[in-house]
């Protein structure tokens, strides 16, 4: 890279890092470091939500599936389908019983609705696989961003971990989703620059090469994604999805405490609406770029024939690195680097929020007396010791990415379903106790796990809806076998549901999504 090229990524931490620093000079309390004072415009939250979610290896990751990955294609955008109808879910059901407590995390429903040993084992496990996932994303963001800025991946694991750790545990939430916004517009920016580039350099002839059409289609309902090679069918993608996607934004602490930064249950249900439609034209803009990259690497067989002999992944960085000019490749590292950062600044955030909220208060019963700024800087401190977990995690994991990624993606799916049906049954199983909860959320992981290892045609985005009804279930039956209900009707009663235009606007938004993507597939036929 070229020196101007640094001199952009070096302004851009240091504004990130110097905003941060004059956030955390205002913080007075733990609920400003961690839900940013409870006062969050819903626009913000959504934002932020729209870039958590996109990280480098979406911004790197889907042009290449699209172009080169085997079994391919746009069927990525079925994925999308599911987000406004989870948004829904999420809005109606699970934003108001997760605001119903004063808390920091979300596990302290679980605890007035079944019991603190409920919220302990689910804490833990968020505590665990977050803090391994976190690790992951880090490590393979570090492999492409590595080629990208031409250092050791170490260095980079290093440059990456060690930013995000600095402005999450000064500037605590607030800063993380301030930078979150700043960060998407980077990333937003950095992919039209692409479309741009790419467009520029085929002189506007975009014309696919002749076994292209495949690769241009949408819907995939050839399989349901029972046997191998099918797990990018339409069935899996949208159904597996969608119950993913509620477990990740309304029953993962490093999404849901976002919900929790409102002002109240419209601003989060607000917050959800923002994101369930922003980020369909986020994944088309960089989906674009991967539709352009199929007639480029046509056009310039030398680059083609290079890349077709690397990991997929390695796709973009190596044109980042051959094509783009400088300054402009400065402006794209920096893109990738804030959907690095982005995808670290609230995980490690709310894994600090999960260890003092849900352990070390309880362990330790007189923090709950100490002073507000010195509840600050233990907040600090363990913001601190995540991040160089995550980053520690990273660095160790180096050399074995690939089956490191492929493991942690596959458990976080043998969980997420399973965690979802735990917050479900608290709403629609009154005679369901800790027992049936315990019970239930047992009976979906291992399900789960017999598929992982007895039945591996089966697609893993299965596993989120299997391990959902099994824990819902087996929570249901276990508490009619005996159950006792913990009273409270302010636990089960949702006092705030979603506005009808809300779910109006989110269904209307998923038939636009639908038409949209039915165009683009009978277009490419």
């Amino acid at each position: 890279m070229s020196a101007l090229d640094w001199i952009i990524i070096i302004l851009y931490i240091a504004l990130v890092v110097g905003m941060s620093y004059l956030i955390g000079r205002l913080q007075k309390d733990q609920d400003d470091y961690y839900l940013g004072g409870r006062t969050l415009p819903p626009w913000q939250v959504g934002s932020s939500m729209v870039a958590n979610q996109v990280s480098a290896i979406s911004l790197v990751g889907a042009p290449a599936f699209i172009a080169v990955r085997q079994g391919g294609g746009l069927r990525w955008l079925q994925y999308e389908l599911a987000i406004p109808l989870a948004m829904i879910v999420i809005g109606s059901i699970l934003v108001p019983l997760l605001r119903s407590g004063s808390g920091v995390t979300i596990y302290e429903y679980l605890e007035r609705r079944f019991g603190s040993g409920t919220r302990l084992i689910m804490s833990f496990i968020f505590l665990l696989s977050r803090s391994l996932a976190t690790g992951v994303a880090l490590l393979a963001t570090s492999y492409v961003t590595s080629v990208c800025i031409d250092l050791p991946l170490n260095m980079t694991i290093l440059i990456i971990g060690i930013v995000s750790l600095v402005y999450t545990a000064l500037g605590g939430i607030k800063a993380d989703i301030y930078s979150d916004i700043l960060q998407l517009v980077v990333l937003w920016v950095s992919s039209v620059v692409l479309i741009w580039l790419l467009w520029s350099l085929l002189g506007g002839d975009i014309r696919m090469p002749a076994d292209a059409g495949e690769r241009l289609r949408v819907f995939d309902l050839s399989s349901a994604g029972t046997g191998r090679g099918n797990s990018y069918s339409f069935w899996p993608m949208f159904l597996g999805g969608l119950f993913l996607y509620i477990s990740y934004y309304g029953c993962d602490q490093s999404q849901a405490q976002r919900l929790l930064a409102t002002r109240d249950s419209r601003g989060a249900q607000k917050s959800l609406l923002f994101n369930g439609i922003l980020r369909f034209p986020l994944v088309l803009t960089y989906c674009a770029v991967g539709v352009l990259i199929i007639p480029f690497m046509a056009r310039y067989p030398e680059f083609g024939e290079k890349v077709m002999k690397l990991p997929p992944d390695f796709l973009m960085p190596h044109f980042f690195r051959d094509f783009v000019p400088p300054g402009l490749l400065g402006l794209i590292v920096a893109g990738v680097f804030a959907a690095s950062m982005s995808s670290l600044d609230s995980a490690i955030n709310s894994l600090s929020a999960a260890t003092w909220d849900d352990f070390l208060v309880r362990i330790f019963t007189r923090l709950n007396d100490i002073q507000d700024r010195r509840k600050i800087r233990i907040s600090r401190l363990i913001t601190v010791f995540w991040g160089f977990f995550a980053t520690s995690a990273a660095i160790m994991m180096a050399g074995g990415a690939d089956t490191v990624i492929e493991l942690v993606n596959k458990i976080g799916s043998a969980f997420y379903g399973p965690i979802a049906g735990v917050f479900i049954l608290g709403v629609i199983s009154k005679r369901s106790g800790q027992r049936a909860a315990i019970t239930g959320l047992i009976s979906g992981v291992v399900l789960n796990l017999v598929l992982w290892k007895g039945f591996p045609g089966i697609s893993w985005m299965w596993w989120n809806l299997t391990g959902f009804s099994a824990t819902l279930f087996a929570g249901i039956a276990a508490g009619c076998w005996g159950g006792k209900y913990r009273q409270g009707t302010d636990i089960v009663k949702i006092s705030a549901p979603m506005p009808r235009l809300f779910i109006a606007l989110l269904l209307a938004w998923f038939l636009v999504i639908t038409g949209i993507c039915l165009w683009i597939h009978f277009i490419s036929l």
